[in-house]
């Protein structure tokens, strides 16, 4: 198992560099890349020979694997896809795969009614309805989001292997407000997902706290074998987003009690759909419903809110209520100065 586990690393790192055709690739490139992989995922030091990447090479290029992988050899030196789409990620599933898929789900689907596993449900189904389009070739049952342009998701089976391996990183980040990017070693402690967007928490040793950093920002990650890693010290990171909604954390702020009101017939998205798991409802009447909250304030919590439109009013805290209201003229003033369609013709 360790030596298909080996191959399956340098497969997947030779079609990562042959779908980048920003550089050419020689052999020699491919070894590296390959003894890296190897480095950072098995702390395998001994490196790659040249005759396992020919030999990778070759089962990629064949029937064997099921990749049938257009690789060429360019000026008898440089190697590419000839089909610049191609990648073996893109391939359909195999009867195999599909055999493993469906054991897979009929395991997970065993523990859907314990307490502990209900968040599975979700993941069941969308096991159960890959491994049935896949089989019978019939449109998918269950369509989910996904943005197909998202950027930064190649850096998630790094960053995971990091965080899994304790493993320093070098990371070149530059936020939206930035206007360079910057170089920083980092020690990644939790992968979290939020509203179809992936971030990285962390710690620096060149900056104080807890860092979350967006994936779509980050341009560049690198292993840092000879930095120790720092083991994340203080409030669990279980608990860490608990008071709050997204991944904006000021650890600063006061857990405040936020309460809103909402018209009765758009109070059911509310109930059906909580904002945030501390929930609950403080009073109801025929025309509105009033629900609280215990968050830290944060932008999130303002942009979810200003969602709502007409259909909200935020009651307490004060500064909040004020905030909104600002926010809420703001908008309104822009649509009044910004000249109309009918106006520009």
């Amino acid at each position: 198992m360790p030596a298909n586990r080996n191959a399956l690393i340098r497969y997947r790192t030779i079609d990562a560099c042959l779908r980048n055709r920003q550089r050419r690739w020689t052999l020699q490139d491919l070894m590296d890349a390959c003894s890296e992989a190897l480095y950072e995922y098995e702390g395998i030091e001994k490196g790659v020979s040249r005759r396992t990447v020919q030999n990778d090479i070759q089962l990629m290029r064949s029937e064997k694997l099921g990749y049938e992988a257009p690789i060429v050899v360019i000026e008898k030196k440089y190697y590419t896809y000839s089909d610049p789409d191609y990648s073996i990620t893109n391939l359909p599933l195999t009867d195999t795969d599909l055999d493993k898929l469906g054991e897979v789900v009929e395991i997970l689907r065993q523990f859907k009614g314990f307490a502990h596993f209900q968040e599975l449900s979700g993941m069941v189904q969308r096991l159960e309805d890959k491994v049935y389009t896949s089989r019978t070739r019939q449109p998918a049952i269950i369509d989910l989001e996904k943005n197909e342009n998202l950027q930064g998701l190649q850096h998630l089976e790094p960053l995971y292997q990091a965080i899994l391996n304790q493993n320093t990183i070098s990371v070149t980040y530059q936020s939206f407000k930035a206007p360079e990017p910057s170089t920083f070693l980092y020690y990644p402690y939790l992968l979290k997902e939020y509203n179809n967007r992936w971030f990285v928490l962390g710690n620096s040793p060149e900056r104080e706290g807890l860092i979350t950093l967006a994936l779509d920002r980050l341009q560049a990650m690198e292993a840092m074998s000879l930095e120790p890693f720092v083991p994340y010290e203080g409030t669990p990171l279980s608990e860490y987003f608990e008071h709050n909604l997204g991944v904006t954390v000021f650890t600063e702020a006061p857990i405040e009690e936020v309460r809103i009101r909402v018209v009765a017939n758009q109070a059911p998205y509310i109930k059906t759909k909580p904002i945030h798991a501390s929930q609950i409802i403080l009073n109801e009447t025929d025309t509105w419903v009033e629900f609280g909250y215990r968050l830290r304030l944060n932008y999130e919590l303002e942009k979810t809110l200003l969602g709502f439109g007409e259909y909200i009013t935020v009651l307490a805290p004060d500064h909040l209520r004020e905030r909104m209201a600002q926010r809420i003229s703001g908008a309104a003033l822009s649509y009044q100065s910004q000249p109309t369609t009918h106006s520009l013709e």
